[in-house]
C-alpha cells in the first residue's frame, strides 16, 4: 500500500510557487502546490482536462472562467476543462493546496 502523509509536504520557495507530486499515473495526478504570500499560478487552461483545488492552509483567490472568490481551508474550487483557471495568494500567510487533474495534461 503506497501511502503519503499530506503534513509531510511543506516546502516553499521564495521565487515561485512549488509543487510537490503526491501520486500520478497516466490518468490522474495529485500535487500539494505550496504558495507564499504574493505568489501565484498564472491563467491558463486545458482542453481535455478537470482540476480540482482543495485549500490545506492558508487563503487564496481562485479564478474559474470570469468568477474570482477567495476560499480558505476545506474549501474545493472546480476548474472543468477548457475553463481559464488560476490561483493567488493574497493573503499575509503561506497556503498549501491538494490540486487533483485528470487526465494529466498534454505536454508538446
Amino acid at each position: 500500500m503506497d501511502v503519503k502523509h499530506l503534513s509531510s509536504f511543506q516546502d516553499f520557495s521564495p521565487e515561485k510557487l512549488l509543487k510537490h507530486t503526491v501520486f500520478q499515473s497516466g490518468r490522474f495526478f495529485l500535487d500539494v502546490y505550496c504558495l507564499q504570500s504574493g505568489q501565484a499560478q498564472k491563467p491558463h487552461r486545458h482542453a481535455t482536462s478537470d482540476k480540482v483545488y482543495v485549500v490545506l492552509d492558508g487563503r487564496c483567490r481562485f479564478r474559474v472562467g470570469a468568477e474570482e472568490e477567495v476560499h480558505g481551508p476545506g474549501a474545493a474550487i472546480y476548474a472543468p476543462a477548457g475553463a481559464e483557471h488560476g490561483v493567488t495568494n493574497d493573503g499575509p500567510e503561506a497556503a498549501r493546496l491538494l490540486v487533483l487533474m485528470t487526465p494529466p495534461p498534454e505536454h508538446a
